[in-house]
């Protein structure tokens, strides 16, 4: 299709409510081994954590090969580019919401792009999100989606890392498919690269499980939080690199400067997965 064909789709809009829900925030303190007093110390809804929020469930007949909602609807039919990941995001925090309060989402297409990369044909899809509570705009969201085919690697060969700063602060997560699917069930998210391994390695060519993109970034926010107590996350943006698998155990690094925390996620190997940077207060 060619990139004008797109054009139909940018300004669509849709709105979607929610609750604040407490247990939904216990089970995600739960799944990230976190006591939710530690992660929500005033009852806020930490940042990232609305991910578990504004689910989509549709009838089993509705589900694609992988997983996901058939493709149409709101985002962009690309049928013909079967791998979709989560590529970065751009978030601020303007104000908060608490357990209990009601959320409007407003999502709206902002851009779709395709080009040309090494591995083929790329679409490119910028979904921007409002969501405001009882005090009014609490979250915007802008985040980006990638969709590729399956022609050439999966996963591309990386020069040798650099060493991360030698002032990080850096902690260390061992994935397993538990950890994935619980994310995967609290985000509503039916992708099966993250718990169906024959499905992600014979079909769609990767070596193990993918960790989620956001579930690094959440992580991420959460080292930053932990680096800085009393101060509020105010912007926080991140940039998938590379796909991060279960294979291994990965670590989170952490670098706080003036006004921000500076982050990445790194495999087993060194490679950085994941950059992200928290703004504060």
């Amino acid at each position: 299709m060619s990139a004008g064909a797109w054009d139909e789709w940018i300004g669509r809009t849709e709105t979607a409510e929610d609750v604040v829900d407490k247990g939904r925030m216990q089970a995600l303190a739960a799944t990230l081994d976190r006591p939710l007093g530690d992660c929500a110390p005033d009852g806020a809804l930490p940042p990232l954590w609305h991910w578990t929020h504004f689910q989509v469930w549709v009838p089993a007949s509705s589900i694609g090969p992988d997983g996901h909602p058939r493709r149409g609807g709101f985002l962009p039919p690309v049928h013909d580019l079967p791998r979709r990941m989560f590529a970065g995001g751009r978030l601020a925090f303007p104000g908060e919401v608490f357990a209990g309060e009601r959320m409007v989402r407003t999502s709206t297409i902002t851009k779709v792009a395709e080009k040309t990369g090494s591995t083929g044909r790329l679409v490119f899809v910028t979904v921007r999100h409002e969501i405001a509570g009882p005090r009014g705009v609490a979250i915007t969201e802008e985040h980006d989606i990638v969709y590729r085919g399956l022609e050439g690697a999966a996963v591309k060969p990386a020069p040798r890392p650099e060493p991360p700063s030698a002032c990080a602060v850096t902690e260390t997560v061992t994935p397993d498919p538990v950890l994935l699917f619980r994310y995967s069930a609290l985000t509503a998210n039916g992708h099966r690269i993250h718990y169906d391994r024959s499905y992600v390695t014979e079909v769609e060519g990767y070596p193990g499980l993918i960790v989620h993109g956001p579930l690094q970034a959440t992580l991420l926010a959460g080292l930053a939080a932990r680096q800085v107590p009393g101060r509020r996350i105010r912007r926080f943006s991140f940039r998938g690199l590379r796909p991060l698998f279960d294979l291994s155990p990965f670590t989170l690094h952490a670098v706080a400067r003036d006004g921000d925390v500076a982050l990445e996620t790194r495999d087993a190997d060194g490679h950085i997965c994941m950059q992200a940077e928290a703004g504060l207060d």
